[in-house]
């Protein structure tokens, strides 16, 4: 205390001591923001002429901890210019050290999280770009700059990491279906038997798009744009249907019916002629493979019932493709003269005694 006071003091009578250090720290924090926008047109000149998408990134990471990083120099630089008393100068050091580690975990967490989706786009078999997986990278390197900050001030790391690990134990079981979720999530994007924007259904019957993979819970958007969240772990119980595995292409069918009058010959070209001649102009219908005519389930109460088998782009495709086939198979139904029947049922009584049995009351009533 006395010291401080003897500092104060000093500055009082000599106001120098104060003023010069705060012209080192102002003239060094000018030099640091025209070196930072000198070097961040050049990344900027440099992405510009080689179209780099890392550079983009590298820029967006410097822009904030650069400003940061000139306002450390210039204290540091007015620390060592002052007349401060060494531990009051080594508390100030220790802080800046602190602060520079702190900006450098930020800037890495960023960095860690771009990067990540960038190569997930951009490498082949790179597995896909979820929150888990941003979010695993960047608490890589929270952890990495929390052990760096307790090292620089001269904390004991071993004891940190002893306790740590006998009082994981007791973490676990009390957020065990958090670290469940977690954990089933992890997997999941590892195994990439589920990926973003793969069409899954649950045997419990949601089913949609998968648009994320937290550390919670799996996004699916379903086919009418509403979000279901489905937790990692019961997503990794359920018994999955993926649509987009092993490819996106899926076999689609549609039943036709005529009369019992109708030659079969002729319904099964005219069906697939109209699903050949489909697949060069509705959209999300292959030719390949070709489509199919099956007389199946054939005989049925009221018609002769055919199946019309054709492959589709994908799972939402069916719809549509179904859709335009069923309009063109009754306008050429209507030109060839096929009658497609209604439903009819003939229903035969065997005598007027046996009508007034049955519309007698029963006993009791």
């Amino acid at each position: 205390m006395q010291t401080l006071h003897s500092t104060l003091e000093t500055l009082r009578h000599n106001p120098m001591e104060l003023a010069w250090p705060c012209v080192v720290l102002l003239g060094t924090f000018l030099v640091g923001l025209l070196v930072r926008r000198l070097l961040l047109r050049a990344i900027h000149a440099w992405t510009q002429r080689t179209g780099s998408r890392p550079g983009l990134i590298l820029a967006d990471a410097l822009r904030s901890p650069t400003i940061i990083w000139a306002v450390i120099v210039g204290a540091h630089l007015a620390i060592q210019a002052s007349t401060l008393p060494g531990k009051y100068s080594e508390f100030g050091s220790k802080s800046l050290l602190v602060l520079w580690i702190v900006s450098l975990t930020l800037m890495g967490m960023q960095l860690a999280g771009n990067l990540v989706r960038y190569f997930s786009e951009q490498v082949a078999g790179a597995h896909p770009v979820t929150t888990l997986t941003q979010t695993l990278a960047q608490l890589a390197v929270v952890i990495l700059g929390i052990l760096l900050i307790l090292s620089a001030l001269d904390f004991k790391i071993t004891p940190i990491l002893t306790a740590l690990g006998v009082g994981g134990l007791a973490i676990a079981l009390a957020l065990q279906d958090t670290l469940s979720n977690l954990f089933s999530g992890f997997y999941m994007a590892v195994s990439r038997q589920i990926r973003l924007g793969d069409y899954i259904r649950l045997n419990t019957g949601e089913e949609g798009y998968v648009t994320d993979i937290g550390w919670r819970s799996t996004t699916v958007r379903s086919l009418a744009n509403n979000l279901v969240l489905v937790p990692n772990a019961k997503l990794a119980q359920a018994i999955v249907t993926n649509y987009h595995l092993p490819e996106k292409r899926m076999a689609a069918s549609l039943q036709v019916s005529v009369s019992y009058n109708a030659d079969p010959d002729q319904i099964e070209r005219i069906l697939l002629d109209i699903a050949r001649g489909g697949a060069a102009e509705i959209p999300g219908l292959l030719a390949d493979p070709a489509p199919s005519v099956n007389f199946d389930p054939g005989f049925g109460d009221w018609a002769l019932v055919f199946t019309l088998g054709f492959q589709v782009a994908e799972f939402s495709s069916q719809y549509g493709v179904r859709t335009e086939l069923r309009k063109r198979i009754l306008r050429r139904f209507r030109q060839e003269g096929i009658v497609i029947p209604y439903p009819a049922r003939a229903v035969y009584l065997e005598g007027a005694d046996s009508s007034r049995r049955a519309s007698a009351p029963a006993p009791g009533e």
